[in-house]
């Protein structure tokens, strides 16, 4: 199973790719790439003592919002899978309509 592991993708083939940013993201027209900014929801040190763990919201997003968010991508993904099963590697897999 492919995992992120100190900025390095690892599949089960063996392959590793050194990433530059800290995750893998898919855009609407179903194109990959790293992500390098967790600036929509993250955690980070908090001030303090009693709470160490900080979270960061700055778009205030509710519970429903970010199960909505996570849908979305899912529903990206397996679209790109879908294609993938279809076409293999090549041009038709890309969503033609949503790019930019």
């Amino acid at each position: 199973m492919t995992e992120i592991k100190k900025r390095v993708l690892s599949f089960s083939s063996g392959k590793k790719i050194k990433l530059f940013g800290t995750c893998i993201g898919i855009s609407p027209s179903l194109e990959l790439g790293e992500c390098y900014v967790p600036n929509m929801l993250s955690q980070s040190a908090g001030l303090e003592k009693e709470n160490p763990i900080a979270l960061n919201n700055p778009n205030r997003f509710t519970v429903e919002e970010l199960m909505e968010l996570a849908d979305y991508n899912m529903r990206l993904w397996l679209e790109f899978k879908e294609k993938i099963r279809q076409c293999g590697i090549a041009p038709k897999i890309f969503n033609k309509d949503a790019m930019v």
